[in-house]
Protein backbone atom coordinates (compact mmCIF):
# COMPACT_ATOMS: atom_id res chain seq x y z
CA UNK A 1 0.00 0.00 0.00
CA UNK A 2 1.30 3.33 -0.84
CA UNK A 3 0.56 6.35 1.92
CA UNK A 4 -0.47 9.57 -0.48
CA UNK A 5 1.31 12.97 0.86
CA UNK A 6 -0.33 15.78 2.19
CA UNK A 7 -3.70 16.05 0.19
CA UNK A 8 -3.66 20.15 0.41
CA UNK A 9 0.03 20.53 -0.80
CA UNK A 10 -1.01 17.98 -4.20
CA UNK A 11 -3.96 19.95 -5.03
CA UNK A 12 -2.89 23.36 -4.49
CA UNK A 13 0.37 22.34 -6.42
CA UNK A 14 -1.58 21.56 -9.34
CA UNK A 15 -3.65 24.95 -9.88
CA UNK A 16 -3.74 28.34 -8.34
CA UNK A 17 -6.65 29.23 -6.36
CA UNK A 18 -8.40 32.13 -6.88
CA UNK A 19 -10.85 33.61 -4.60
CA UNK A 20 -12.77 36.63 -3.00
CA UNK A 21 -12.44 38.55 0.68
CA UNK A 22 -15.77 40.42 1.11
CA UNK A 23 -15.11 43.29 3.35
CA UNK A 24 -11.64 43.11 3.70
CA UNK A 25 -8.75 44.31 1.85
CA UNK A 26 -5.39 43.63 2.75
CA UNK A 27 -2.25 45.86 3.44
CA UNK A 28 -0.38 46.19 -0.10
CA UNK A 29 2.93 46.81 1.49
CA UNK A 30 2.84 44.26 4.23
CA UNK A 31 1.96 41.64 1.47
CA UNK A 32 3.77 43.07 -1.26
CA UNK A 33 6.95 42.23 1.14
CA UNK A 34 5.53 37.87 1.61
CA UNK A 35 4.17 37.21 -1.32
CA UNK A 36 5.27 37.03 -4.82
CA UNK A 37 4.69 39.26 -7.47
CA UNK A 38 3.46 36.49 -10.36
CA UNK A 39 -0.33 35.63 -9.36
CA UNK A 40 -1.23 37.86 -7.20
CA UNK A 41 -3.61 40.92 -7.30
CA UNK A 42 -3.22 43.72 -5.61
CA UNK A 43 -6.50 45.70 -5.81
CA UNK A 44 -6.86 46.34 -1.81
CA UNK A 45 -7.85 48.65 1.09
CA UNK A 46 -5.88 49.15 4.17
CA UNK A 47 -7.19 47.20 7.28
CA UNK A 48 -6.58 43.68 7.25
CA UNK A 49 -4.32 41.65 8.23
CA UNK A 50 -1.79 38.70 7.03
CA UNK A 51 -3.52 36.33 9.71
CA UNK A 52 -6.74 37.54 8.17
CA UNK A 53 -5.77 36.58 5.05
CA UNK A 54 -4.42 32.98 5.71
CA UNK A 55 -8.07 32.33 7.58
CA UNK A 56 -9.62 33.12 4.36
CA UNK A 57 -7.17 30.86 2.70
CA UNK A 58 -7.86 28.20 5.26
CA UNK A 59 -11.42 28.59 4.68
CA UNK A 60 -11.28 28.52 0.81
CA UNK A 61 -8.99 25.31 1.54
CA UNK A 62 -11.86 23.26 3.19
CA UNK A 63 -14.84 24.49 1.27
CA UNK A 64 -12.90 23.57 -2.37
CA UNK A 65 -12.54 19.53 -0.69
CA UNK A 66 -10.15 19.30 -2.64
CA UNK A 67 -11.34 20.65 -5.69
CA UNK A 68 -8.38 23.02 -7.31
CA UNK A 69 -11.04 24.91 -9.37
CA UNK A 70 -13.47 25.84 -7.10
CA UNK A 71 -13.80 29.54 -5.81
CA UNK A 72 -15.50 30.73 -3.30
CA UNK A 73 -17.09 33.61 -3.06
CA UNK A 74 -17.91 35.42 0.31
CA UNK A 75 -21.18 37.65 0.85
CA UNK A 76 -20.65 41.00 0.50
CA UNK A 77 -21.15 43.38 3.68
CA UNK A 78 -22.44 46.34 1.95
CA UNK A 79 -22.50 47.12 -2.12
CA UNK A 80 -19.75 49.51 -1.16
CA UNK A 81 -17.63 47.33 0.37
CA UNK A 82 -14.38 47.00 -1.51
CA UNK A 83 -12.90 43.48 -2.83
CA UNK A 84 -8.96 42.16 -2.92
CA UNK A 85 -9.23 39.50 -6.02
CA UNK A 86 -6.18 37.40 -4.94
CA UNK A 87 -4.62 34.23 -6.62
CA UNK A 88 -2.48 32.07 -5.04
CA UNK A 89 -0.31 29.57 -6.28
CA UNK A 90 2.23 27.05 -4.64
CA UNK A 91 4.74 29.20 -4.12
CA UNK A 92 2.29 31.67 -2.18
CA UNK A 93 1.04 28.89 0.21
CA UNK A 94 4.43 28.05 0.68
CA UNK A 95 6.07 31.17 1.58
CA UNK A 96 3.46 32.74 3.32
CA UNK A 97 0.87 29.99 4.71
CA UNK A 98 3.11 26.96 5.20
CA UNK A 99 1.31 25.73 8.24
CA UNK A 100 -1.87 25.10 6.21
CA UNK A 101 -0.17 22.19 4.79
CA UNK A 102 -0.08 20.93 8.76
CA UNK A 103 -3.25 22.42 9.67
CA UNK A 104 -5.19 20.28 6.73
CA UNK A 105 -3.51 17.01 7.58
CA UNK A 106 -7.03 16.61 9.27
CA UNK A 107 -8.08 13.43 11.77
CA UNK A 108 -9.19 11.95 7.94
CA UNK A 109 -5.87 12.29 6.61
CA UNK A 110 -4.35 10.33 10.44
CA UNK A 111 -6.92 7.68 9.95
CA UNK A 112 -5.67 7.10 6.47
CA UNK A 113 -2.98 5.69 8.24
CA UNK A 114 -4.51 3.67 10.22
CA UNK A 115 -5.55 -0.24 10.55
CA UNK A 116 -8.95 -1.67 11.80
CA UNK A 117 -10.20 -4.94 12.40
CA UNK A 118 -13.18 -5.89 10.85
CA UNK A 119 -13.52 -9.52 12.12
CA UNK A 120 -16.55 -11.27 14.40
CA UNK A 121 -13.79 -11.77 17.22
CA UNK A 122 -10.15 -10.58 16.99
CA UNK A 123 -7.27 -11.18 14.58
CA UNK A 124 -4.10 -12.32 16.00
CA UNK A 125 -1.53 -9.89 15.63
CA UNK A 126 2.46 -12.17 15.00
CA UNK A 127 5.91 -11.59 15.62
CA UNK A 128 6.49 -12.10 11.36
CA UNK A 129 4.19 -11.96 8.95
CA UNK A 130 3.17 -15.62 8.67
CA UNK A 131 0.75 -18.10 10.55
CA UNK A 132 3.62 -19.56 12.26
CA UNK A 133 4.50 -16.98 13.61
CA UNK A 134 4.23 -16.45 17.37
CA UNK A 135 1.06 -14.56 18.73
CA UNK A 136 2.13 -11.63 20.34
CA UNK A 137 -1.73 -9.93 20.92
CA UNK A 138 -4.98 -9.78 20.25
CA UNK A 139 -6.53 -6.81 17.52
CA UNK A 140 -10.46 -7.18 18.51
CA UNK A 141 -12.49 -6.07 15.72
CA UNK A 142 -13.41 -2.39 15.65
CA UNK A 143 -10.14 -2.08 17.24
CA UNK A 144 -7.08 0.07 15.72
CA UNK A 145 -3.47 0.54 14.93
CA UNK A 146 -1.01 2.77 13.10
CA UNK A 147 0.18 1.37 10.03
CA UNK A 148 4.12 0.86 9.75
CA UNK A 149 4.29 -1.34 6.27
CA UNK A 150 2.69 -4.28 4.07
CA UNK A 151 4.36 -7.40 3.87
CA UNK A 152 2.98 -10.33 1.31
CA UNK A 153 -0.61 -9.37 1.95
CA UNK A 154 0.25 -9.10 6.06
CA UNK A 155 0.14 -5.20 7.63
CA UNK A 156 3.01 -4.46 10.33
CA UNK A 157 1.35 -2.06 13.30
CA UNK A 158 1.55 -0.29 16.51
CA UNK A 159 -1.51 -0.30 18.62
CA UNK A 160 -0.73 0.02 22.69
CA UNK A 161 1.79 -1.62 23.90
CA UNK A 162 1.72 -4.27 20.50
CA UNK A 163 4.05 -3.97 17.70
CA UNK A 164 3.37 -6.93 15.32
CA UNK A 165 1.50 -8.25 11.76
CA UNK A 166 -1.83 -8.73 11.39
CA UNK A 167 -3.48 -10.29 8.38
CA UNK A 168 -4.38 -7.97 5.54
CA UNK A 169 -7.95 -10.18 4.99
CA UNK A 170 -9.20 -9.04 8.42
CA UNK A 171 -8.30 -5.75 8.02
CA UNK A 172 -8.63 -2.32 6.80
CA UNK A 173 -6.72 0.54 5.88
CA UNK A 174 -6.27 3.67 3.61
CA UNK A 175 -9.30 4.79 2.29
CA UNK A 176 -11.58 2.51 3.64
CA UNK A 177 -9.91 3.14 7.46
CA UNK A 178 -11.10 6.77 6.86
CA UNK A 179 -14.64 5.36 6.45
CA UNK A 180 -15.08 2.90 9.11
CA UNK A 181 -12.96 5.56 11.72
CA UNK A 182 -15.62 7.78 11.64
CA UNK A 183 -18.33 4.63 13.02
CA UNK A 184 -15.55 3.11 15.55
CA UNK A 185 -13.88 5.92 16.76
CA UNK A 186 -14.93 7.96 19.47
CA UNK A 187 -14.79 12.34 19.75
CA UNK A 188 -13.37 13.33 23.20
CA UNK A 189 -13.33 16.38 24.82
CA UNK A 190 -11.06 16.36 27.98
CA UNK A 191 -11.99 19.25 30.16
CA UNK A 192 -8.86 21.29 31.37
CA UNK A 193 -10.04 24.04 33.09
CA UNK A 194 -10.92 23.82 37.17
CA UNK A 195 -15.19 24.40 36.62
CA UNK A 196 -16.05 24.13 32.57
CA UNK A 197 -19.68 26.09 32.03
CA UNK A 198 -21.63 24.06 29.29
CA UNK A 199 -23.84 26.58 27.40
CA UNK A 200 -27.21 26.17 25.59
CA UNK A 201 -26.16 27.34 22.17
CA UNK A 202 -22.59 27.99 21.35
CA UNK A 203 -21.61 31.89 22.51
CA UNK A 204 -20.45 32.71 25.85
CA UNK A 205 -23.58 34.79 26.22
CA UNK A 206 -25.59 32.01 26.15
CA UNK A 207 -27.01 30.42 29.39
CA UNK A 208 -25.29 27.71 31.33
CA UNK A 209 -26.67 23.97 30.98
CA UNK A 210 -24.42 22.17 33.33
CA UNK A 211 -21.16 22.74 34.63
CA UNK A 212 -18.33 19.93 34.59
CA UNK A 213 -15.35 19.19 36.52
CA UNK A 214 -11.68 19.58 35.18
CA UNK A 215 -10.26 16.14 33.47
CA UNK A 216 -13.46 14.94 32.76
CA UNK A 217 -14.29 13.23 29.10
CA UNK A 218 -17.14 14.47 27.30
CA UNK A 219 -18.70 12.52 24.04
CA UNK A 220 -18.66 15.08 21.50
CA UNK A 221 -21.32 14.88 18.95
CA UNK A 222 -20.53 17.93 16.71
CA UNK A 223 -17.28 20.19 15.95
CA UNK A 224 -18.07 23.73 15.22
CA UNK A 225 -15.99 26.91 14.66
CA UNK A 226 -14.32 27.15 18.11
CA UNK A 227 -16.63 25.09 19.62
CA UNK A 228 -17.84 21.66 20.23
CA UNK A 229 -20.97 19.56 20.78
CA UNK A 230 -21.13 17.98 23.68
CA UNK A 231 -23.44 15.13 25.81
CA UNK A 232 -23.71 16.09 29.61
CA UNK A 233 -26.50 14.89 32.01
CA UNK A 234 -28.96 17.99 31.20
CA UNK A 235 -29.03 17.14 27.87
CA UNK A 236 -26.48 18.44 24.55
CA UNK A 237 -25.05 21.40 25.39
CA UNK A 238 -21.35 23.35 23.65
CA UNK A 239 -18.28 24.39 25.29
CA UNK A 240 -15.44 26.55 23.67
CA UNK A 241 -12.29 24.68 22.77
CA UNK A 242 -10.31 27.32 24.63
CA UNK A 243 -11.23 24.95 27.94
CA UNK A 244 -11.44 20.99 26.26
CA UNK A 245 -8.33 19.25 24.51
CA UNK A 246 -9.24 17.33 21.43
CA UNK A 247 -9.01 13.89 20.99
CA UNK A 248 -10.21 10.73 18.37
CA UNK A 249 -9.85 7.58 20.64
CA UNK A 250 -9.75 4.14 19.46
CA UNK A 251 -9.73 0.59 20.94
CA UNK A 252 -6.11 -0.74 20.90
CA UNK A 253 -4.92 -4.13 20.49
CA UNK A 254 -4.22 -6.22 23.54
CA UNK A 255 -0.67 -7.75 24.22
CA UNK A 256 -0.46 -11.17 25.42
CA UNK A 257 1.44 -9.71 28.36
CA UNK A 258 -1.76 -7.34 28.67
CA UNK A 259 -4.02 -10.04 28.44
CA UNK A 260 -2.71 -12.51 30.72
CA UNK A 261 -2.57 -9.46 33.69
CA UNK A 262 -6.21 -8.79 32.64
CA UNK A 263 -7.53 -11.68 33.13
CA UNK A 264 -5.95 -12.00 36.55
CA UNK A 265 -6.97 -9.13 37.43
CA UNK A 266 -10.41 -10.20 36.93
CA UNK A 267 -9.97 -14.06 39.08
CA UNK A 268 -9.17 -11.40 41.45
CA UNK A 269 -11.82 -9.40 41.76
CA UNK A 270 -13.90 -12.02 41.38
CA UNK A 271 -12.67 -13.82 44.59
CA UNK A 272 -12.72 -11.02 46.16
CA UNK A 273 -16.27 -9.93 45.58
CA UNK A 274 -17.49 -13.76 46.04
CA UNK A 275 -15.56 -12.95 49.61
CA UNK A 276 -17.81 -9.38 49.71
CA UNK A 277 -20.49 -11.65 48.96
CA UNK A 278 -20.44 -14.42 51.54
CA UNK A 279 -20.04 -11.31 54.45
CA UNK A 280 -22.93 -9.18 53.03
CA UNK A 281 -24.93 -12.61 52.52
CA UNK A 282 -24.49 -12.94 56.15
CA UNK A 283 -25.05 -9.72 57.49
CA UNK A 284 -28.05 -10.12 55.44
CA UNK A 285 -29.52 -12.83 57.28
CA UNK A 286 -28.70 -11.89 60.46
CA UNK A 287 -30.98 -8.34 58.90
CA UNK A 288 -34.11 -10.43 57.95
CA UNK A 289 -34.23 -12.10 61.36
CA UNK A 290 -34.16 -9.44 63.28
CA UNK A 291 -36.45 -7.62 61.03
CA UNK A 292 -38.55 -10.62 61.39
CA UNK A 293 -38.35 -10.41 65.23
CA UNK A 294 -39.21 -6.71 64.65
CA UNK A 295 -42.32 -7.59 62.59
CA UNK A 296 -43.95 -10.01 65.34
CA UNK A 297 -43.79 -7.54 68.32
CA UNK A 298 -45.49 -4.93 65.87
CA UNK A 299 -49.53 -4.36 65.83
CA UNK A 300 -49.17 -1.95 62.92
CA UNK A 301 -47.89 -3.45 59.13
CA UNK A 302 -45.03 -0.52 57.81
CA UNK A 303 -44.94 0.59 54.57
CA UNK A 304 -43.28 -1.31 51.59
CA UNK A 305 -39.90 0.11 50.00
CA UNK A 306 -41.08 2.57 47.56
CA UNK A 307 -37.42 0.99 45.66
CA UNK A 308 -35.68 -2.38 45.97
CA UNK A 309 -32.97 -3.73 43.36
CA UNK A 310 -33.17 -7.15 42.01
CA UNK A 311 -31.54 -11.00 43.17
CA UNK A 312 -28.99 -11.26 45.85
CA UNK A 313 -25.58 -10.35 46.84
CA UNK A 314 -22.90 -8.37 47.45
CA UNK A 315 -23.89 -5.96 44.44
CA UNK A 316 -27.54 -5.95 45.48
CA UNK A 317 -26.92 -5.12 48.92
CA UNK A 318 -24.88 -1.94 46.90
CA UNK A 319 -28.00 -1.36 44.84
CA UNK A 320 -30.31 -1.08 48.03
CA UNK A 321 -28.10 0.66 49.87
CA UNK A 322 -27.91 3.19 47.64
CA UNK A 323 -31.68 3.71 46.86
CA UNK A 324 -32.45 4.82 50.47
CA UNK A 325 -31.07 8.11 49.47
CA UNK A 326 -33.75 8.85 46.77
CA UNK A 327 -34.96 12.14 46.52
CA UNK A 328 -31.70 13.75 48.28
CA UNK A 329 -30.53 16.48 46.72
CA UNK A 330 -27.77 17.07 43.69
CA UNK A 331 -24.62 19.34 44.81
CA UNK A 332 -21.91 19.81 41.70
CA UNK A 333 -18.92 18.58 43.42
CA UNK A 334 -20.37 17.17 46.73
CA UNK A 335 -20.25 13.83 47.91
CA UNK A 336 -23.04 13.83 50.99
CA UNK A 337 -25.68 11.52 50.40
CA UNK A 338 -27.87 13.48 52.61
CA UNK A 339 -26.54 16.91 52.13
CA UNK A 340 -25.95 16.76 48.25
CA UNK A 341 -23.69 14.93 45.74
CA UNK A 342 -22.96 14.52 42.33
CA UNK A 343 -22.88 11.65 40.44
CA UNK A 344 -19.55 10.60 40.73
CA UNK A 345 -19.43 11.52 44.24
CA UNK A 346 -22.70 9.39 45.05
CA UNK A 347 -20.77 6.30 43.28
CA UNK A 348 -18.32 7.06 45.30
CA UNK A 349 -19.75 7.51 48.51
CA UNK A 350 -22.18 4.59 48.15
CA UNK A 351 -18.80 2.27 47.59
CA UNK A 352 -17.43 3.88 50.23
CA UNK A 353 -19.29 2.26 52.65
CA UNK A 354 -18.65 -1.22 51.49
CA UNK A 355 -14.79 -0.61 52.37
CA UNK A 356 -14.16 0.14 48.58
CA UNK A 357 -12.44 3.11 47.44
CA UNK A 358 -13.77 4.76 44.20
CA UNK A 359 -12.43 7.85 42.52
CA UNK A 360 -14.68 11.38 42.48
CA UNK A 361 -14.71 11.18 38.34
CA UNK A 362 -17.08 9.71 36.03
CA UNK A 363 -14.35 9.28 33.89
CA UNK A 364 -11.82 7.98 36.47
CA UNK A 365 -15.15 4.99 37.39
CA UNK A 366 -14.53 3.77 33.88
CA UNK A 367 -11.46 1.97 34.63
CA UNK A 368 -12.33 0.88 38.29
CA UNK A 369 -13.09 -3.14 38.43
CA UNK A 370 -13.30 -4.71 35.04
CA UNK A 371 -15.76 -4.76 32.14
CA UNK A 372 -18.93 -6.97 32.08
CA UNK A 373 -19.13 -6.38 27.77
CA UNK A 374 -22.25 -4.24 27.83
CA UNK A 375 -25.64 -3.51 29.32
CA UNK A 376 -27.08 -6.49 28.65
CA UNK A 377 -24.81 -8.70 31.05
CA UNK A 378 -25.56 -5.98 33.92
CA UNK A 379 -25.87 -7.03 37.39
CA UNK A 380 -27.20 -4.74 40.73
CA UNK A 381 -24.38 -3.24 41.73
CA UNK A 382 -22.18 -2.83 38.61
CA UNK A 383 -21.75 1.05 37.88
CA UNK A 384 -23.21 2.64 34.40
CA UNK A 385 -20.77 5.16 33.28
CA UNK A 386 -22.17 7.87 30.59
CA UNK A 387 -20.62 10.73 28.86
CA UNK A 388 -20.00 12.91 31.91
CA UNK A 389 -22.17 11.21 34.15
CA UNK A 390 -22.35 7.64 35.82
CA UNK A 391 -24.52 5.67 37.82
CA UNK A 392 -25.19 2.71 39.32
CA UNK A 393 -27.55 -0.42 37.99
CA UNK A 394 -30.01 -1.98 40.52
CA UNK A 395 -31.50 -4.56 38.00
CA UNK A 396 -34.87 -4.45 35.50
CA UNK A 397 -33.09 -2.36 33.37
CA UNK A 398 -32.55 1.02 36.11
CA UNK A 399 -30.03 2.88 37.43
CA UNK A 400 -30.13 5.51 40.38
CA UNK A 401 -28.17 8.17 40.04
CA UNK A 402 -27.57 11.59 41.16
CA UNK A 403 -28.84 13.38 38.27
CA UNK A 404 -29.43 17.27 37.77
CA UNK A 405 -29.44 19.74 40.45
CA UNK A 406 -33.56 20.02 39.52
CA UNK A 407 -33.87 16.23 39.88
CA UNK A 408 -31.19 15.10 42.83
CA UNK A 409 -31.36 11.35 43.56
CA UNK A 410 -33.39 9.34 41.03
CA UNK A 411 -34.40 5.68 40.03
CA UNK A 412 -34.19 6.27 35.59
CA UNK A 413 -34.00 3.51 32.84
CA UNK A 414 -30.47 2.77 32.56
CA UNK A 415 -30.98 3.20 28.29
CA UNK A 416 -31.91 6.96 29.05
CA UNK A 417 -28.78 7.50 27.36
CA UNK A 418 -26.56 5.46 25.64
CA UNK A 419 -23.70 3.58 28.41
CA UNK A 420 -20.12 4.38 27.13
CA UNK A 421 -19.14 1.01 29.63
CA UNK A 422 -20.27 -0.99 32.60
CA UNK A 423 -17.78 -2.16 35.30
CA UNK A 424 -18.31 -4.67 38.20
CA UNK A 425 -16.92 -4.30 41.50
CA UNK A 426 -19.00 -7.03 43.73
Amino acid sequence: MKLRKVKTLLFIATAGISFCLSGYGSHAEKLSNMLPSAGFGTKVEEGVTVSEVKDEVKHLVNESQGNPTSVVKLDDASASTAKATVTLDKEVVEAVIPEIVVDEKTKEEEFYNLVIARVDNYVNVRDIPSEDGEIVGKLYDKSAGNFIEEVDGWYKIQSGNCVGYVKGEYCVTGDEAVEVAREVGTRIATVTTTTLKVREEPSLEASVLGLVPIEEDLIVTEELDGWVKVDIEEGFGYVSTDYVDLKTEFVKAESKAEEEARLKKEKEERDRANAAAAAAAAKRAAREAQAADDAANQTQAQPAQTYAASGNGAGTDVANFALQFVGNPYVFGGSSLTQGTDCSGFVMSVYANFGVSLPHSSSGDRSVGYDVGGLENAQPGDIICYSGHVGIYIGNGQIVHASTSKTGIVVGNATYRTPICVRRIF
